[in-house]
Parts: C-alpha cells; structure tokens; sequence
C-alpha cells in the first residue's frame, strides 16, 4: 500500500489542478550612461561670429517696427552726424548729376504707405475680426488681440492700391481705418 501511496502522490502533484509556479518574466536592461554634456543653449551657425552685446543688439534692431526704425536711423544720423548717403558715394554722385539735368526740384511721391486701425465699434468687431483674417494670415486669437488696443498698424509699407483696398474692406466691417 505505501508504493500505491506514493504514486497517488507524485500524480497529485502533477496533476493540473495544482501548477507549477510560472518563470519569471526577464526584462532587457539597457546601459544607462549619464550623457557627460548637455546642449543648454543651440546658437545657430553664422558665417560672422559677434561678441553677445553686438548679437543682443541685432535683436533688439530686428524687432523694431519700420516706424520705429526710421526713427532710429534719423536719430543716429543725427547723434554721430552722418547720413545714409555718405555710404553710398556713387549713388549720391549719379543723384547730383540727375538733379542738377533736372533743374527745379521735384518732390518724391510716396509709394509706400501704412494702413491703421484707429477704432472698432463693438457691435462691428466679429466683423472686423473676419476682414482682418481675410486680408491677412493671422489666427483668429492674433487677429482678435490685433484690434485690441487701439489705434494699431494693420498693414505697414504696402502699395497705395493694397492700402485703398485693405482700407475699403474694413471700413465696410465697420473699422475706422487711416492711411499713414
């Protein structure tokens, strides 16, 4: 009876009502090596290298609005007593020369104008808000913060014709719009 015994046994044991306990699952260990330099600041390849007072200058200029340009230019002609023509000596030459064939002098006509808008009505403005972005690329979010504020440039140094027209649209929206 005991050799019966042990038999019963050894098939309870395998038998499946009792599994053999599962392999555990083996995970993939990557090396983990601390990158020794990380890159803080990315500065784009210049074909000129400039000390960082001269390249936050730069930044600070190309920010400028044209207005606000042309008034830096004036103020610097004026402050280091220059003007934009002494660096261009030959075209200042041929202007001499074309001047004095012209005889009197003749007043340049503006080809270059600015559009502004100066108020919004707020019964107008959803409308306003659509012939800004029809006129323009701008988001709904920027063309909404662009006639917040008044009075703001709208469209700077463009045609004569362009200005009428951009003009002509928003004044239809109901904007009071002026040509600079």
């Amino acid at each position: 009876m005991a050799t019966n015994t042990l038999s019963t046994i050894s098939l309870a044991l395998r038998s499946p009502s009792y599994p053999s306990p599962a392999p555990r699952p083996t995970f993939l260990q990557f090396p983990t090596a601390k990158p020794t330099h990380r890159l803080t600041h990315f500065r784009p390849i210049s074909a000129v290298s400039a000390p960082e007072k001269i390249e936050a200058l730069g930044a600070q200029i190309s920010s400028l609005t044209l207005e606000e340009a042309k008034t830096l230019v004036d103020y610097l002609q004026e402050k280091l007593g220059v003007s934009a023509a002494s660096f261009a000596p030959v075209a200042v030459a041929g202007a001499a020369v074309a001047v004095a064939d012209a005889g009197p002098a003749v007043v340049e006509e503006k080809t270059e104008f600015d559009v502004v808008i100066e108020d919004v009505p707020s019964s107008s403005r959803i409308s306003v808000i659509k012939a800004v972005r029809a006129l323009t690329s701008l988001a709904l979010k920027e063309a909404k913060e662009l006639i917040e504020g008044l009075p703001k440039k709208f469209k700077e140094g463009v045609s004569k014709d362009e200005a009428e027209e951009a003009k002509k649209q928003l004044e239809e929206a109901g904007a009071k719009i002026a040509i600079v």
